[in-house]
């Protein structure tokens, strides 16, 4: 029997071959050090620089790390959902490529799910202390006002829907990818709002985490598209979108029970 990886590790990317040496190299360290049984998907958002030589030239001498290519550029959320389906492991996480929370934390998240929760999701505001570098007034003002309106609009009752740090079991992970529909920045709240729909236990944990300048977001610009696509996930929901049945995707070599 292949013997799978416990845990998957999804990093999307676009533009970031000067990030990711540093980044898969704690990355790789971290489960080496710890033994995890883990691969690495790195997800190439059509990077117009040399992101996927990076990958792969890594991966020559760390077989935990491989590629998967976006056709072009497709968005955050179409990358993290590529990675995420098509990871092997028995939990899955998805983690920014900048590290702003530091993947030594993913194990307060794997805690969470051997606990019994489907997904646990890493929160900077429930303990404000663990952030070691924080945010800019501003962009700290427009996450608030973000996260507010997410909890009315969409009735998510999450201190921070917006943190990139995430783990799924892989059963959870297959349900609420399969049914995300929004490809970009906008896609937490959907796959919070599916997996809530779909009587998923999400567990919001803790996790050090320090803001990096190098951030592309704009709160402004992906702001007002992000409001636009939490219309489009409600209208979803009136439509019955999230409500279809999901196959039970298996790896290969697996057998239904």
């Amino acid at each position: 029997m292949t013997d799978y990886p416990q845990y998957s590790i999804v990093i999307p990317a676009y533009n970031e071959s000067r990030r990711l040496p540093a980044t898969l190299e704690s990355v790789v360290g971290c489960i080496r050090a710890r033994r995890w049984r883990a691969e690495v998907i790195v997800v190439n958002d059509g990077s117009t620089d040399a992101t996927a030589q990076v990958v792969r030239d890594f991966a020559l001498h760390a077989p935990e790390v491989r590629l998967l290519e976006n056709p072009g550029n497709r968005g955050k959320g179409y990358s993290v959902r590529s990675g995420m389906l098509q990871a092997l492991g028995d939990v899955v996480i998805f983690t920014d490529s900048d590290l702003s929370a530091p993947i030594e934390e993913a194990e307060r998240l794997f805690g969470a799910i051997d606990a019994g929760a489907d997904i646990a999701i890493g929160s900077r505001w429930l303990e404000k202390g663990r952030q070691t570098q924080r945010q800019p007034l501003y962009r700290q003002f427009f996450g608030r006002c973000f996260n507010a309106v997410t909890r009315a609009v969409m009735g998510l009752h999450f201190a921070d829907t917006q943190c990139g740090f995430k783990a799924f079991t892989r059963a959870a992970a297959q349900t609420v990818f399969q049914l995300q529909t929004i490809e970009r920045w906008g896609f937490d709240p959907e796959i919070l709002y599916i997996a809530l729909k779909r009587g998923l236990n999400v567990v919001e944990v803790p996790v050090s985490w320090a803001h990096d300048e190098r951030s592309r977001m704009s709160y402004l610009k992906d702001g007002m598209k992000m409001l636009e696509e939490l219309a489009i996930i409600r209208w979803n929901a009136l439509t019955g979108r999230y409500n279809r049945n999901v196959k039970a995707v298996l790896r290969a070599g697996e057998s239904r029970r």
